[in-house]
């Protein structure tokens, strides 16, 4: 065995040994501070997503008081008649509008007509998880969530039809895969 000397006699294959468990050490460190950070990363992902879904729905509600309010009715009293209309914009609008004859998928916004355009474009149903990579979101639970709640109000607007829990398809009643394409 050969001995190299470093202020005492300590033996290479000794201080690679002691080298190795020091940069064992190190490298376990950093992995259990990357599982922190990643962890902390996904919770801060999950609490955006909330806020953003809590805002949508706070301005969705207040749209819907101030419709209730201020719609106009005809003579008969009934509703007005349907005309195209083009997205809405501002503070207390209605993001995704109830679907009726003469909307096109262009009124909603990029995410939602995202949404109905990969829909339209599928050859069966989807899955809030197949639809989250299409509409180039990173697959986490915060975004499939995040995208299920979307696809739930395009549901309730009219726009889409959830048939099986979970499966969403276009909305027979709704836009139609005519109208869709024709965007």
């Amino acid at each position: 065995m050969v001995e190299w000397r470093w202020g005492a006699m300590v033996s290479l294959p000794e201080e690679l040994q002691a080298r190795e468990a020091a940069a064992r050490r190190h490298v376990e460190e950093l992995q259990e501070e990357a599982a922190e950070l990643a962890l902390r990363l996904e919770g801060a992902r999950e609490d955006l997503s909330r806020l953003e879904i809590t805002r949508e729905t706070v301005a969705q509600v207040l749209a819907e008081l101030s419709a209730a309010e201020a719609e106009p009715r005809d003579a008969a009293g009934g509703a007005p008649e349907a005309k195209e209309t083009s997205a809405p914009h501002g503070v207390g609008v209605m993001t995704v509008p109830p679907w009726r004859e003469g909307l096109v998928v262009a009124i909603l916004p990029d995410v939602y007509r995202d949404i109905v355009e990969i829909i339209a474009d599928a050859p069966g149903p989807l899955q809030a998880k197949q639809i989250v990579p299409r509409i180039g979101l990173p697959t986490t639970t915060g975004k499939i969530e995040g995208t299920r709640g979307k696809l739930k109000r395009l549901v309730e607007r009219g726009w889409l039809d959830e048939d099986t829990p979970g499966q969403f398809t276009l909305a027979l009643q709704g836009p139609g895969r005519d109208r869709v394409n024709s965007l």
